[in-house]
């Protein structure tokens, strides 16, 4: 009977079992929330305490690939670039002389022509038939003049003789210089009518080249028309005209006064393609005061046509040549707070600021006055990432030579690395090689700042 009872008292003064249990989960969750919050913290303090690194290909510590150059001493044109248009030294619109029935054309269209080519007929029998007629006025009168001769030589013998009063014979002689008059009247009509006979056969006035046939055979031509038969014009020789600031003239009016050629480089609208070569030929007489331009012409010969009339070209005078001055490449120079300046490679592969006094530019080179020698080095790729005193790598010749594909990785299978690929593929350059590279690059891998490299981009 006593037994229950202490069962009784022990299981009122214990725990339960399933008590327990929640409060042991919480104890559990509260341990592994105290870990996740642990590892936060570690991983929080170390990655504040690491220094910054670069993403990308080049990480602090490396040295920047660069492309350079050396200075060297050449030759610099000094050139005065313009716009102009060509204008032939001949341009005729071939009209008619007299007023008739066009009946023939004998050209066609776009041929070439030379001075007397026979281009058109107008119908001539009408002054053939003026023609006759002034002919026949002609020895109508030279026969009344005659008449009136024979009569002043009897009328002269007969007042010698006091036959007849004088004054018929003085009116006589007043009568054949009338008659004489007429005879000289009818001869100029006769050589008009045989100068229009001549104008009936239109000839080429130049040589040159016809354009579009204005006008049919078969139609009515006057000499009031406005856009008569075709324009002629001539092709070789041709000009160029085009205008240049006034405050050029001086220079150039140095160059013409010393006796010298100009030459002028006419290119194409595009300012690619070299169309014809020629000289400097003449000046206008003033300056345009609207503009503050003044117009030159330049001669060409033009002997394969290339430059056509009305054409749009660019115009390069080159007025006189620096010769054996110090040059430097353009994509070497930069701009900016220190003025006109480039980076320039030290001996220790370390880059440093230095200002430069340009000169005149030819194409791809400035002429320097000051700041650079002879067989320097300076950065013409890479400068927009430098600063100065920041280290650069130079790439050798063979190095830049092996690694340079012919052409774009992209599009035309070009790729880089020894040779060209296709598509991504390629010796060196495949796409697998770039994904390596970018992930490497992406988990912050380092090399020693002596071996790094520098690798084509993904």
């Amino acid at each position: 009977m006593m037994q229950p009872m202490e069962s009784d008292a022990v299981g009122a003064g214990a725990v339960p079992l399933n008590s327990r249990r929640p409060i042991l989960r919480w104890v559990l969750w509260g341990l592994v929330a105290l870990l996740i919050l642990g590892l936060i913290v570690y991983q929080s303090v170390t990655f504040l305490s690491q220094p910054p690194q670069r993403r990308g290909r080049f990480l602090d510590g490396g040295n920047q690939p660069v492309g350079a150059a050396r200075i060297r001493r050449g030759d610099i044109r000094l050139t005065l670039r313009a716009l102009g248009a060509v204008t032939p030294l001949t341009t005729v619109t071939v009209n008619t002389q007299i007023n008739g029935l066009l009946m023939q054309v004998g050209f066609k269209e776009g041929q070439r022509v030379h001075k007397g080519d026979f281009l058109a007929q107008i119908d001539p029998r009408p002054y053939q038939v003026a023609l006759e007629q002034a002919q026949a006025q002609l020895a109508h009168d030279e026969a009344v003049l005659a008449q009136a001769q024979m009569d002043l030589t009897r009328y002269q013998t007969l007042s010698q003789q006091m036959s007849i009063p004088r004054q018929t014979y003085e009116d006589q002689v007043w009568a054949v210089k009338q008659d004489q008059g007429t005879v000289d009247s009818d001869k100029a009509q006769v050589k008009a009518q045989q100068l229009n006979l001549t104008y009936c056969r239109i000839v080429a006035p130049s040589d040159g080249r016809v354009g579009l046939r204005l006008i049919d055979p078969g139609n009515y031509v006057q000499t009031n028309s406005a856009s008569g038969i075709v324009v002629l014009t001539m092709l070789k020789p041709t000009s160029v005209e085009f205008a240049v600031a006034e405050d050029s003239l001086p220079q150039i009016m140095a160059r013409v006064r010393a006796g010298a050629k100009i030459p002028v480089i006419a290119f194409d609208r595009a300012n690619v393609t070299q169309l014809a070569t020629g000289e400097f030929a003449a000046v206008d007489a003033q300056v345009n005061a609207t503009t503050g331009t003044v117009m030159l012409r330049a001669q060409f010969d033009n002997a394969d046509e290339n430059l056509f009339p009305s054409q749009f070209v660019n115009v390069v005078m080159q007025l006189d040549t620096l010769k054996d001055v110090v040059t430097v490449p353009a994509a070497a120079v930069q701009r900016g707070a220190p003025g006109t300046y480039v980076y320039l490679v030290n001996d220790d592969n370390t880059v440093s600021v230095h200002p430069i006094t340009l000169g005149a530019q030819d194409g791809d080179l400035f002429a320097v006055d000051s700041g650079l020698e002879p067989g320097e080095r300076v950065v013409t790729d890479g400068a927009d990432r430098l600063r100065d005193g920041a280290k650069v790598s130079i790439p050798d010749i063979q190095s830049a030579t092996n690694g340079a594909g012919t052409g774009t990785s992209r599009g035309n299978g070009s790729g880089r690395g020894k040779g060209a690929g296709k598509g991504w593929t390629g010796k060196g350059g495949d796409w697998t090689t770039r994904q390596r590279r970018h992930r490497q690059d992406q988990e912050g891998s380092q090399q020693p700042a002596g071996q790094q490299q520098a690798q084509p981009p993904p």
